[in-house]
């Protein structure tokens, strides 16, 4: 595996969803999460982050240390028993004295090395901050959350038989542009998790093609538009993230008709880019 990374960088990602459901909240009967007090819709951190993490399994199956720490059907005291075995210790509760079990998670789980993870359970293998950190999408216009009505020819009990159909309802957004933004801090990476170049490079093709292998009826379209990276000259950076990501401006052209693609907006990317920071389009 190559060598920390040495430099912090900030990116944001633009991603498009049509005809479908983006991320579903459970507690308003799976409609697409939205600000209610702003109608623009919402995809929480850990919606993209599963994304990415299956991405990485996908792309990755069975190479020594890019396993996934949280995937589905993990247990994951399981998880945390593999480094007590590999060091031959027997499991604990307690948090470790040293970090030996935390650092064989690090090398061993790519999810725990990118985004950190919290393993103070009954087989307790510490705790990790991730050097990197997502924040919520939010669209760049308010979106309209549709529940669709549809039917199926079969049903599910004899009983119903004679009924010959039965309904069924779709949650969908007929179109919306999200706006994600993230933090990559090398600081972190050198003192924590040892998040690597190659560990980088994976992190940004995920970013790019996460939704190319998670096509489903449920989420429609989804692709991934652009990825605007900032990369600092330095470990702890040059400027505030908040400069950064100022210089990335998304405006929708199309007047007063509803968006329904991409090409209803325009990204516009400043030129006038602090001094220390490179601005590289990797989308």
């Amino acid at each position: 595996m190559s060598e920390c990374i040495k430099n912090r960088y900030e990116f944001v990602l633009l991603y498009d969803v049509e005809n479908g459901n983006p991320n579903g909240d459970p507690d308003m009967g799976n409609m697409p999460r939205i600000d209610p007090q702003t109608g623009c819709g919402i995809v929480t951190d850990v919606c993209l982050k599963r994304k990415i993490r299956d991405y990485v399994d996908l792309v990755k199956e069975g190479e020594p240390g890019y396993e996934i720490y949280v995937k589905s059907g993990a247990v994951l005291n399981d998880q945390h028993a593999k480094a007590y075995a590999h060091l031959g210790m027997k499991p604990d509760k307690k948090k470790p004295k040293d970090d030996e079990l935390t650092k064989f998670m690090c090398k061993n789980f790519f999810d725990i090395r990118t985004f950190g993870a919290v393993m103070t359970t009954e087989v307790n293998c510490g705790q990790v901050r991730g050097p990197v950190q997502i924040n919520f999408s939010r669209s760049i216009d308010r979106i309209y959350q549709q529940e669709i009505t549809v039917t199926r020819l079969a049903v599910t009990k004899p009983a119903d038989a004679e009924k010959g159909q039965t309904m069924g309802k779709k949650q969908i957004v007929p179109y919306g542009l999200y706006r994600a933004e993230g933090y990559i801090s090398a600081n972190l990476a050198k003192k924590t998790t040892g998040f690597s170049e190659d560990d980088l490079e994976l992190f940004w093709d995920s970013l790019v093609n996460m939704f190319e292998h998670d096509h489903s009826a449920a989420r429609g379209k989804m692709s991934a538009r652009k990825l605007i990276v900032f990369k600092h000259d330095t470990e702890l950076g040059c400027c505030q993230s908040h400069i950064l990501f100022d210089k990335v401006s998304v405006e929708r052209i199309s007047g007063d008709r509803p968006p329904r693609a991409f090409t209803d907006y325009t990204v516009t990317l400043s030129t006038d880019i602090p001094d220390g920071v490179s601005l590289i389009e990797k989308l």
